[in-house]
């Protein structure tokens, strides 16, 4: 276990209410376009709600049809955040949540899992990820509606461990705490790749911005689903094995608010960064693909853990797969029960707060 107290940072201006626009994460609330129709979901027990937002972006919202237990006064909401080339399909996950009396819910990103529906572009394609601010909005302003008076838990998982923190640092006061589940924070290649060809697809975003130059080895996916072996029943459609194609605009994007990081921010709220605890082979397939984070590098997020603010500690699990939440118990268990004994020792918020 690592406690990390990083040095003081000035506040990046996406962190500044008078110059938020200039980050890119957009703490604007979007204004949504349909009212509250929450629908049967593809998951048993579960119901879904389109969030339609004035730009045309369409993400998902998912919570429990009728909640295991009702939610502890005070408590804040919890909001779920995939990866790439990933939806929400962890119920296990929520009903651990909602067991210690926490509302959880879980998006799916506009040309994501159930959010595909209502998307004309390539899946799991925008030209810069910092649209994706106008989704958790949404989706904060829903779950606000719903009577949340406890404030917000983000949870976030690789990708989605990237965005998170970014439009935390955008939006002061609305975030009461962070777990980041793997976060994508460096890319995890040697120095060709992370140098001279990150600028190489810098320019090809210029030049031709969704051009496939890229995807994913299916070793990981085959380990996880339970048609080739492993665990987990979900849609090969939404979360193909081996991926979608990477674009040049989408990875540019990443790696510019990577660096943005890399540069620290200020999260406004404490973060748990959880980890593998050991890095294996991305490329090849190996027996150790579920308890290492075969899709990540380990080593970058506990070096890059302190940019995301004051207040961020690190735990790291042997064992654990890219996705702890998806780890062979009982590591599995371990993961969820330590993140939810974090949040139970949080302090509570002087005032009250609102998703």
């Amino acid at each position: 276990m690592r406690r990390l107290h990083a040095s003081p940072l000035r506040l990046p201006v996406c962190a500044r209410a008078s110059n938020a626009a200039t980050c890119g994460m957009i703490d604007a609330v979007p204004q949504l376009q349909l009212p509250a129709l929450w629908v049967p979901d593809i998951l048993d027990g579960f119901e879904m709600r389109r969030l339609a937002l004035p730009d045309g972006g369409s993400a998902t919202l998912v919570r429990r049809s009728l909640p295991g237990l009702a939610a502890r006064a005070g408590a804040p909401a919890v909001l779920y955040l995939h990866g790439f080339v990933d939806y929400f399909f962890q119920a296990h996950l929520a009903d651990a949540y909602e067991a210690r009396g926490y509302r959880f819910y879980a998006i799916d990103l506009r040309g994501y899992g159930r959010s595909l529906a209502y998307w004309p572009d390539p899946p799991n394609y925008v030209p810069d990820i910092s649209v994706y601010a106008r989704d958790l909005s949404a989706a904060a302003e829903a779950i606000g509606e719903e009577g949340a008076g406890g404030g917000l838990v983000g949870i976030g998982h690789s990708t989605g461990g990237l965005i998170l923190p970014l439009w935390a640092a955008a939006n002061p006061g609305r975030v009461r705490a962070l777990v980041l589940n793997s976060p994508w924070l460096d890319f995890n290649g040697n120095w060709l790749m992370r140098g001279p060809l990150t600028w190489l697809v810098s320019g090809l975003a210029r030049a031709v911005p969704t051009v496939p130059i890229a995807g994913l080895k299916v070793h990981y996916g085959r380990a996880l689903h339970a048609a080739t072996g492993g665990e987990w029943d979900y849609d090969l459609t939404w979360k193909p094995h081996d991926g979608f194609p990477v674009r040049p605009a989408w990875f540019a994007s990443v790696r510019r608010w990577q660096r943005r990081i890399a540069r620290g921010i200020e999260a406004g709220c404490p973060v748990l960064v959880t980890t593998s605890l050991r890095r294996g082979d991305p490329v090849h397939h190996h027996p150790e693909l579920l308890t290492t984070d075969s899709i990540l590098d380990p080593r970058q997020m506990w070096r890059l853990a302190p940019k995301l603010g004051l207040d961020v500690e690190v735990r790291s699990f042997e064992g654990g797969a890219h996705d702890l939440a998806l780890s062979p118990e009982p590591v599995r268990s371990r993961y969820i029960t330590e993140t939810l004994d974090w949040l139970a020792g949080l302090r509570p918020p002087a005032t009250p707060q609102s998703p």
